[in-house]
């Protein structure tokens, strides 16, 4: 996917990728998206730079963020402690004896 570090999206609070969930799963709207973005690049001057500079909206389709915001019932904001990391195998997957840790 596109990962904008220091770039439109902020500092690494969002990416454009068509995939979530794991990878497991993925978006035709944010592949729409992308692909748009793509054929539109093809001809920069014309489109991109020219006057129709709003086809570039269609890479929200596949923006996620990558952060979390938990809030509390008067909508103030709580703060969580979160652990980010891989995900912790599952104790009894076939052919991986091991077990769930941290």
């Amino acid at each position: 996917g596109i990962n904008a570090e220091y770039g439109a999206l902020g500092q690494g609070h969002a990416d454009a990728e068509p995939y979530h969930s794991d990878r497991m799963l993925m978006s035709r709207v944010a592949v729409g998206g992308l692909l748009g973005v793509i054929v539109a690049f093809m001809d920069v001057n014309n489109l991109i730079i020219g006057k129709s500079h709003y086809l570039l909206y269609h890479l929200v389709s596949a923006i996620q963020p990558r952060m979390l915001v938990t809030f509390n019932e008067d909508l103030k904001p709580l703060p969580v402690p979160v652990r980010v990391g891989q995900a912790v195998d599952v104790v009894g997957q076939a052919g991986k004896p091991k077990t769930i840790t941290g």
